[in-house]
């Protein structure tokens, strides 16, 4: 009997140990599996691991510099007065009740730069002969500069505020350079660019990154911070930011009729009167909830790691795309989900037909924008024509960033406005005389102006475009 009781013992345990051994392998399966998920995607959103190696003041140039191969000459790229203004922010911004070793060396040996105003003669040693060679001069005015470029790296790093200098793509292949901090969003960084470039202030300009990898780009919203949106790149990233106009940016305010009556024919939709859209937007974006156009229809699907596209019905929520499985229907019950908004942005493509073998150039792209790679967590979706894409595109914005997407269209409208206003009046004055065109102790070159205008200040148009 004790026996029999002892190899029932001894069989018990030896089930058990089989048993956990089982339940062991399965999760070690299980957690291999995880890993090999968790180290795709790593590899999606790191660079090449042939990447070449940089040095540690690359890196920190990098943090602080955006289209530029280094710091120092992103610093050289800017303006005086913007250069001056760096440094007086960067200055004002330190605490000044402990200041490290590092300050108070830079207080005594760079000049005395920290404003925006141009530094009086008095407040540099006076040459001993007042006749000096213009030579002279320019080499000081240099040295000057190079002061404020080393003062400005040493408080860059130093600053509790992240700023970054960024060099814009002008559409006639020109940049222009900005230093952006953390705080300021795209609207304002638009603004900027409006004083810089004198253009005509329109709803439809954009800031836009474009990735030539992917061959893909997206217009920021104008509610979006620069320098976070900035931070996803990667450190060899070869991304772009452009200044473009983007007829498109707005088009489901200006034409909502496209969205929300996409089913009717194109001769009713077109036929639509201002009040008509007016209350077609306030019925969609007024009240307490936002409603998603009901857009729906066949797309193209990229299958993964191949130059395949497989045809799928898909049907826009506000949460996300869903499709149709095949043998279901449209129910609600039967819908799967394709891609959620909460983590991707919707980007638009290139060429995709020569690249991938897409069956039309009209495609889109959905994905987290921390990956600049191509990578199975990629979505790619094609469309028969324009017209589709541009639904679909800004149907998705509509759905990602709602009531938002309204009050940056409110916003550009006002300030459009107001800018036209100023414009229209200061060309009134210069057409009634007020302003003289032929004094000879003036003259209509920007640079002649002071580097900050007051708030009525309205700019010269740009050299060429001048009156006769």
């Amino acid at each position: 009997m004790r026996t029999t009781d002892r190899k029932s013992r001894d069989l018990k345990a030896a089930l058990t140990s089989v048993s956990c051994q089982v339940k062991m392998d399965e999760i070690d399966a299980m957690f291999s599996h995880l890993l090999g998920e968790m180290d795709h995607l790593s590899q999606s959103l790191m660079p090449a691991a042939d990447a070449p190696e940089v040095d540690p003041a690359s890196l920190r140039d990098n943090a602080f510099s955006i289209g530029f191969t280094d710091l120092n000459e992103s610093l050289n790229e800017l303006e005086d007065h913007d250069l001056d203004a760096l440094v007086a922010d960067l200055g004002s911004n330190s605490n000044p009740q402990e200041p490290s070793s590092d300050e108070r060396t830079d207080t005594h040996s760079a000049p005395p730069a920290m404003t925006q105003e141009p530094q009086p003669a008095a407040a540099r040693p006076a040459p001993p002969n007042s006749t000096q060679p213009s030579r002279v001069k320019q080499t000081s005015e240099l040295q000057t500069k190079a002061d404020k470029i080393n003062l400005a790296l040493e408080k860059l790093k130093e600053a509790k505020v992240r700023k970054l200098i960024v060099k814009v793509l002008m559409s006639d292949g020109s940049s222009k350079t900005l230093m952006v901090d953390e705080r300021q969003s795209v609207r304002e960084v638009l603004d900027t660019l409006f004083e810089k470039t004198h253009c005509d202030c329109s709803i439809d300009w954009s800031l836009c990154e474009t990735d030539p990898e992917l061959q893909i780009e997206r217009g920021f919203e104008d509610h979006e911070y620069l320098v976070e949106l900035l931070s996803a790149w990667t450190r060899h990233s070869e991304n772009k930011i452009c200044f473009l106009s983007r007829p498109q940016k707005y088009v489901m305010f200006t034409d909502p009729q496209l969205f929300y009556m996409w089913k009717k024919k194109k001769s009713c939709s077109s036929e639509i009167n201002k009040q008509a859209k007016e209350l077609l937007i306030k019925e969609h974006f007024g009240g307490s909830a936002l409603i998603v156009p009901d857009l729906e229809g066949t797309l193209y699907l990229k299958e993964d790691g191949k130059k395949v596209w497989k045809p799928r019905c898909f049907v826009l929520r506000a949460s996300g795309i869903y499709y149709v499985p095949k043998g279901k229907t449209k129910s609600s019950t039967d819908l799967a989900c394709f891609v959620r908004f909460e983590k991707v942005n919707v980007y638009t493509t290139n060429n995709y037909k020569q690249k991938y073998r897409a069956p039309t150039n009209f495609c889109f792209m959905l994905k987290h924008p921390c990956i600049q790679k191509e990578s199975h967590y990629i979505k790619f979706l094609c469309c028969d024509d324009e017209h589709m894409l541009m639904l679909w595109v800004n149907s998705i914005r509509i759905a990602k960033y709602g009531t938002v997407l309204y009050q940056n269209y409110q916003a550009a409208v006002r300030r459009a406005s107001t800018l036209q206003t100023l414009t229209s009046a200061a060309h009134k004055d210069r057409s009634n005389g007020h302003t003289p065109r032929t004094t000879p102790s003036k003259t209509t070159n920007v640079v002649n102006y002071p580097h900050e205008p007051p708030p009525d200040f309205i700019p010269p148009p740009p050299p060429g475009h001048e009156h006769a």
